[in-house]
């Protein structure tokens, strides 16, 4: 199951009064259950063989909004420097060092910016641009995922 869905899946289940909600997919099926007012996720494996699954509306589910959705946001300008793997990312090396970089900063190719932590292995990141860091798209210890722009360099 995506990731992002997961997590749509997650705030749902915790803005509402569902307390538990479980879905399958050909993947596999995902059970959320809300204990003590935080969500746990729950996730199997699909079995070999497994039936259609149903759609079921899920009870809280916001009703379609009438408004037009929002243009997409203009893509930032300058070189994005993307994730090559899925994990956390980490702008410095140990909690409390000081950051690899920072807006503004000069960074060389092949330099490291960031850190990603994938299966409890630390991931150096290297500036595939030379340039200046114009602006940090991901938070310290955010879940990033591949091709996930992280910095922008001009």
């Amino acid at each position: 199951m995506d990731l992002r869905k997961l997590k749509t899946l997650i705030d749902l289940v915790s803005e509402s009064n569902v307390s538990e909600l479980e879905i399958t997919e050909a993947e596999g099926k995902v059970r959320i259950v809300k204990s003590g007012g935080t969500p746990m996720v729950m996730h199997q494996a699909a079995p070999a063989m497994m039936a259609a699954p149903v759609a079921m509306p899920l009870a809280g589910a916001p009703a379609a909004s009438a408004e037009p959705a929002a243009a997409p946001a203009p893509a930032p300008a300058g070189h994005a420097v993307k994730s090559p793997m899925v994990g956390t990312f980490y702008r410095s090396a140990s909690p409390g060092a000081k950051s690899f970089v920072e807006v503004g900063s000069q960074v060389r190719e092949g330099e490291t910016i960031c850190i990603i932590e994938a299966m409890k292995i630390l991931n150096e990141i290297e500036a595939d641009k030379s340039g200046t860091v114009t602006r940090i798209l991901c938070e310290n210890g955010q879940a990033v995922e591949y091709g996930q722009p992280l910095f922008m360099i001009e």
